[in-house]
């Protein structure tokens, strides 16, 4: 797995010229620009797929797809490919284009230094850390605008669906009682609460517990959980959910139970929160994100390594001396 990420990785900075590796690479301690991420439209650092050859944006997609499960990469070109849609909607007056998203790496894989890559762009933003053999993928968020395109009534694309689908369904399981400790207000939020910040809010969980919801409810809720966990590659979410404690988690909603009206759901845990809003647009506009408290952009993965490193500098100076 982590051969298969390194070497696509590999391949991709190949495929690049002097000028473009200088633009494209920057070092893994440049945290600034490392937690400085975004979904909205807008440029970024590195390099736009709209700027590179065809044989390089291939080489970006063939990095997110050796991190992402099928499924997910799946999401992910369809949520690209929505640019153009929504360039359509508005007029072309934005100038929204599907190459308009962009990949920065930090450092290079090859040594026992940390590395790793960003590929964003408007509804979308991967952030992989790889150090000591372990791969950090938060902040994941994927967005879809629109979220829904209709054909008489029925549904002609809808990539975001299952998002949907299963906290609906969630709500379906539960007894009244569970329900009424869910749905915490008749108020959606007009955006996903912790927003692009480099840092998750400490913040009281509210909801509803799996103890609380019973045992068909409590286990879709921890389904829930693990398919968003299932955006990365199978041994990646894996190492994931085994860091989730399902009796923590707590889900909460937020605005109208109606399909067609503003809606919101929050599923957090203890080194784990979920958000999906869908708001905009007559609520035909989502944006969904997983972070970790602790992990996001291989925080964690970094600290360890350093202090590791340090400490064997330590020994090696003491045993010299």
């Amino acid at each position: 797995m982590l051969h298969d990420v390194a070497d696509a990785t590999h391949h991709y900075i190949g495929l690049l010229d002097g000028d473009q590796r200088e633009h494209g690479i920057r070092a893994i301690t440049d945290d600034d620009l490392r937690h400085r991420w975004a979904y909205t439209p807008g440029t970024r650092p590195g390099l736009a797929l709209g700027d590179l050859r065809r044989d390089q944006r291939k080489a970006v997609h063939g990095m997110l797809a050796t991190v992402l499960s099928p499924h997910a990469y799946a999401q992910v070109a369809a949520v690209m490919a929505l640019e153009d849609v929504l360039d359509h909607r508005e007029g072309g007056h934005r100038d929204r284009h599907s190459a308009d998203y962009w990949t920065v790496l930090f450092g290079t894989p090859g040594s026992d230094e940390p590395w790793g890559w960003r590929i964003d762009g408007h509804h979308l933003s991967v952030n992989v850390v790889v150090a000591d053999g372990h791969v950090s993928a938060t902040p994941f968020f994927l967005g879809a605008n629109p979220a829904r395109v209709t054909y008489r009534g029925r549904v002609v694309s809808q990539p975001l669906k299952l998002e949907e689908e299963l906290a609906r369904e969630l709500l379906d399981r539960m007894g009244p009682t569970a329900r009424r400790l869910a749905v915490v207000s008749d108020t959606a939020p007009h955006d996903i609460r912790s927003g692009n910040a480099p840092r998750i809010s400490a913040s009281e969980p509210v909801g509803v517990t799996p103890p609380q919801l019973g045992k068909p409810a409590g286990e879709l809720l921890v389904d829930i959980v693990r398919f968003y966990l299932d955006r990365l590659a199978f041994e990646l979410a894996d190492e994931e959910f085994a860091r989730v404690d399902p009796e923590r988690l707590h889900f909460s909603w937020e605005g109208s139970l109606r399909r067609g009206e503003g809606h919101y759901y929050r599923i957090q845990g203890p080194e784990l929160l979920i958000e999906y809003d869908n708001t905009a647009n007559e609520a035909n506009h989502i944006h969904t994100v997983w972070r970790r408290h602790s992990g996001d952009f291989g925080d964690d993965l970094l600290t360890a390594h350093y202090e590791a490193s340090r400490h064997t500098v330590v020994r090696g100076v003491a045993q010299n001396g």
